[in-house]
């Protein structure tokens, strides 16, 4: 067998490069990049590795390990889980840096590739420079962190390991019932060992996600259980679009006349004025959904894993003899809550449940229904994200005079706080896979290095991201990524005096403002921040404005520009979209405020709708 001797980084940089996808009929590099930031821990080799193939596998480095990470969970989202970009750490905090990231991806089910340097494997400078030591178990650094918020961890202590570690761990992020992140803790001294690796592992090979069919008796089981519904409702995720099934799901719904209703992730799949979108489900959701929802008796999610937010704690679902019917390529994720488990790809999955169904169709007085509830919720939206002289705007206003101008294609991008609920509710899609919210961690910082990572999957489009003033001032340093990359985006900032929806959520359990509002916290001088000017200085174009018509105008301006551009609005702190369902979270059982009480009260006789099981 031919050998060709390598360092354990050269050999781990050249299989990387030598894996394919297939994009659209075209062979196209499995990882792309990687962002790079260099220290003692994997500059040397690593990075000596890197800098070789720099023409065909670009290193772009970051500002901060985190918002590399969470950008290369955005690349992966956005380009639908057939590309995983590659992330590289050194060791001590450069390495715990990943760790939000690796959640963010974790939770969100996206494949990033994490490659974190470590400490020396034959410990003999032990301690070294970052170096966390663990006094009972001297073999923990830590990399074993990375345990809980991932998909597949390894640690190299031998070159040989290469061998079977990388396979695994791109297999685990292809797999659709298995994709999420993969960590490879790299030891300072291995990975300068070289090795005679055989040239038959460096060989190319085109990777192809799987697409597990359904079994035959769950599909028959599946189709009695449709047949005999009056009230069936579509909950579609996340997993429709990794499928590239969004055509086929609206083929099937439209075929079978059933109305449709999306999930966070789910977003953008269904037009706008499509005539079965039911509109959004859940604590964010739309009125419209959430009322199907109370009277459906067979409830269909497909690549959803029924997140509380999506569910309403479980509350959303009134109907007692609800059936559940569940087709998701992750056992896990299709045996939740006494479902009928259809352990399938999304796309082959409806294939065969539709050809199974034959012309069955759902009662047209439901889909009756459904549309009138639809109707009213978008009467509803216009109310609240309809053109305003307003000043300041609220969140929805703000929303809806970007969507209102902005292209088809453009992709609005959020991700915690009072955005994605606004986002959620009020965004018209006249394109589909044009929304991405990142509510699976609820990441706040995820929006602006999110954004960096859309742009570079798919740089054909303006990405718009939504940012509030407290995830802009957790994490903005990307701004300054993108100018040094040339990956504009327009960063749309709403600036409320601090986490407004908390203090809502607050209040609404019966607390007082208290530590979330600026004006609420234990300040000495309350001042506010110059967002443009602080965007700017990283090399960024900006302005301020104060009401929707100066916004629209500045949003045209943005378009024209030659790179990231930042518009900063003031927003109301208090006014929201009305349309959520109940959610549980903790309420004090004893209080001396009568607020907090009253809240308790109203928070059990919410429990009693919870849908019971496990």
């Amino acid at each position: 067998m031919k050998t060709i001797r390598l360092t354990m980084s050269q050999a781990l940089v050249r299989y990387l490069v030598n894996q394919h996808t297939m994009i659209d009929g075209k062979k196209e590099p499995l990882f792309p990049g990687v962002f790079a930031i260099f220290g003692h821990g994997n500059v040397t080799c690593l990075g000596e590795a890197l800098e070789a193939v720099r023409d065909v596998m670009p290193t772009w480095r970051g500002q901060n390990e985190q918002s590399m990470g969470l950008a290369a969970v955005a690349f992966a989202k956005a380009s639908r889980r057939r590309q995983i970009m590659v992330a590289t750490s050194s060791i001590g905090p450069g390495c715990t840096n990943f760790l939000t990231a690796a959640g963010t991806a974790h939770s969100n089910r996206l494949p990033v590739l994490f490659l974190s340097g470590d400490t020396f494997s034959n410990r003999l400078p032990d301690p070294v420079l970052q170096q966390v030591e663990h006094f009972q178990d001297p073999s923990m650094t830590v990399a074993d962190a990375f345990k809980s918020c991932t998909r597949f961890w390894d640690r190299i202590t031998h070159p040989a390991q290469l061998m079977v570690s990388l396979p695994q761990a791109v297999a685990t992020m292809m797999d659709p019932a298995t994709s999420g992140p993969a960590f490879i803790a790299l030891p300072q001294d291995i990975q300068a060992v070289a090795y005679d690796y055989p040239e038959v592992f460096f060989e190319e090979k085109i990777h192809r996600s799987p697409r597990p069919r359904p079994d035959r008796d769950s599909i028959a089981e599946a189709v009695e259980i449709l047949k005999s519904s009056e009230k069936p409702m579509i909950v579609a995720g996340g997993g429709v679009f990794y499928s590239d099934a969004v055509a086929t799901l609206t083929g099937f719904a439209e075929k079978h006349g059933i109305p449709v209703t999306e999930t966070i992730a789910g977003r953008s799949q269904m037009l706008h004025d499509h005539k079965l979108n039911a509109g959004p489900l859940g604590v964010i959701g739309s009125s419209s959904a959430n009322a199907l929802a109370a009277e459906a008796d067979v409830v269909l999610a497909v690549g959803t894993r029924l997140q509380d937010f999506t569910t309403g704690s479980w509350s959303v679902f009134g109907n007692e003899s609800m059936r559940l019917i569940s087709i998701n390529a992750a056992s896990f994720d299709a045996h939740k809550h006494r479902a009928l488990s259809v352990v399938s790809d999304a796309k082959v999955g409806l294939e065969d449940l539709s050809e199974a169904l034959g012309n069955w169709a759902g009662s047209p007085s439901w889909l009756e229904t459904a549309r009138k509830h639809y109707a009213e919720w978008n009467e509803t939206v216009d109310q609240h994200s309809g053109p305003t002289n307003e000043v300041p705007p609220s969140y929805g206003q703000v929303v809806g005079a970007i969507n209102r101008i902005c292209d088809s294609t453009d992709l609005a991008l959020t991700a915690a706080g009072g955005l994605p609920g606004e986002l959620c509710k009020n965004w018209k899609t006249r394109s589909i896979g044009t929304f991405d919210c990142e509510f699976g961690f609820s990441c706040m910082g995820y929006e602006i290095a999110g954004g960096w990572g859309a742009k570079m999957a798919n740089p054909s489009r303006d990405v718009i991201v939504f940012v509030g003033d407290g995830s802009y001032l957790m994490l903005n340093s990307d701004i300054y990524s993108t100018v040094l990359t040339g990956h504009k985006m327009i960063v749309i900032v709403c600036d409320n005096g601090g986490f407004s929806v908390i203090n809502r959520l607050q209040n609404f359990k019966g607390s007082a403002s208290f530590n979330n509002l600026l004006q609420d916290c234990k300040v000495e001088n309350l001042q506010g921040v110059d967002f443009v000017q602080h965007a700017t200085s990283m090399g960024a174009l900006g302005e301020h404005v104060e009401s929707t018509a100066e916004l629209e105008a500045a949003f045209k301006r943005a378009k024209a520009a030659d790179r990231t551009y930042v518009i900063c609005i003031k927003t109301k702190p208090s006014q929201w979209t009305p349309g959520d369902a109940w959610w549980d979270v903790g309420v004090p059982e004893v209080s001396d405020r009568e607020e907090v009480r009253q809240a308790r009260a109203d928070h059990t006789e919410g429990q009693k709708r919870q849908r019971l099981g496990v």
